[in-house]
């Protein structure tokens, strides 16, 4: 539309301040405020400063180069010296008469330990009763035999032929005789055979062939034994005794032939001590793992077959290293290690470190340490307390 010429639109007051009033708003909505301002960055942490009667609470460490011995710590368990141990197997056939041991006897060699029912026995030593009179008159009869030779009474061939037997006899009556010492026949028995007199019913033994202690007793009266099958004790001289410990990944590396090991009971206060004389040559499938024998004293008989035990394993070689106390190692708000290093104007920054093997209450620094340094190794909790506040 139009408008007349001089013609002029007039507005109330009222609507040119509210106008006035909304730009203003406007205006102010563009512009920062304190609110809006980009927050500064954090202040670097400031070292923490100790005055002359707070330094008397900590304690200063000077980092240099040490010597020390690798431990490896693992479990291991205990078992007998197989070297120092044997399964006793049947010496004969027959049923068990009785037993005369009971586990944990000690027992001496050629002890009894069980009462078997066996006609072997009794075959054997009929057998060498035989031989031993066949081997008397046929040697009687070889030298009967030489003296008529020279006396003309017989012929060369006769006389040759009664030799031939008397050795044969004699050889059968050493035979019977060993197969009386192999069946751990008694002495005194065999020296009744020798001297003819009559033997009463004997009894088949089953002895130990070694001094020992009866660890494993494996047959009842009235089972049926098997000569040379029938495992039916084990006699270990436990005065010794091995220690399997488990060593898993990196700790091999420490780990050698002929090194030191503490062995930890945890029923004793004494720790044994013993040797590393064997490292298994494959990896167990189900563990991982690669065992590691230890030869261990075992005196009063206090490791026990399948006891679990701690094994500390001292390396016979020597390692060096930035070793500091275990006590100087702090932890930050990121679980980092660091410790406090003491500065040139007397005040201590967090340094962090890279912790390497720890021996025993020490750690071997790889990183972020020199020989020459000072640290706080006693306070160091003080000193963080000092520098947050």
């Amino acid at each position: 539309m139009t408008l007349p010429s001089g013609f002029r639109i007039a507005f109330p007051r009222e609507l040119a301040i509210a106008a006035l009033a909304m730009a203003m708003v406007l205006v102010a909505s563009c512009s920062p405020t304190a609110n809006q301002t980009a927050a500064a960055p954090a202040a670097a942490a400031r070292n923490a400063t100790l005055t002359p009667a707070q330094l008397k609470n900590i304690r200063l460490y000077t980092v240099e180069t040490s010597k020390y011995h690798k431990m490896t710590e693992a479990t291991g368990a205990v078992d007998f010296d197989n070297d120092q141990a044997t399964s006793v197997l049947a010496p004969f056939s027959g049923p068990v008469s009785r037993l005369v041991v009971s586990l944990g006897d000690h027992v001496k060699k050629g002890d009894a330990l069980g009462i078997v029912d066996s006609p072997d026995f009794a075959t054997a030593i009929s057998t060498y009763s035989k031989a031993l009179a066949t081997a008397a008159t046929n040697r009687k009869l070889a030298d009967i035999d030489k003296d008529l030779l020279q006396h003309n009474g017989i012929s060369q061939r006769e006389e040759a032929q009664a030799q031939t037997d008397a050795v044969s006899a004699e050889a059968d009556r050493d035979a019977a005789l060993k197969a009386l010492v192999s069946l751990n026949v008694d002495p005194r028995v065999i020296r009744d055979v020798q001297q003819g007199k009559s033997t009463s019913r004997i009894e088949s033994v089953i002895r130990s062939p070694i001094n020992g202690t009866v660890v494993e007793k494996l047959i009842t009266p009235g089972q049926l034994l098997q000569a040379g099958t029938t495992p039916c004790f084990t006699v270990a001289d436990l005065s010794r005794v091995w220690v399997t410990a488990q060593i898993f990944g990196a700790g091999l590396a420490s780990v050698s032939l002929g090194d030191t090991a503490e062995v930890i009971t945890g029923t004793d206060d004494k720790n044994l001590s013993g040797t590393v004389d064997n490292i298994a040559a494959l990896v167990d499938p189900t563990t991982r793992a690669v065992g590691v024998r230890v030869v261990v004293d075992n005196p009063g008989g206090v490791l026990k077959k399948q006891m679990y035990v701690r094994v500390r394993i001292r390396a016979h070689e020597e390692s060096s290293g930035t070793l500091v106390p275990v006590s100087a190692i702090l932890r930050d708000d990121e679980n980092l290690p660091f410790v406090y290093l003491a500065q040139a104007d007397g005040s201590f920054a967090r340094q962090h470190v890279t912790l390497g093997y720890r021996s025993q209450d020490q750690y071997d620094i790889a990183e972020g340490l020199k020989v020459g340094d000072r640290i706080v190794v006693d306070g160091g909790v003080f000193v963080q307390f000092m520098q947050d506040q």
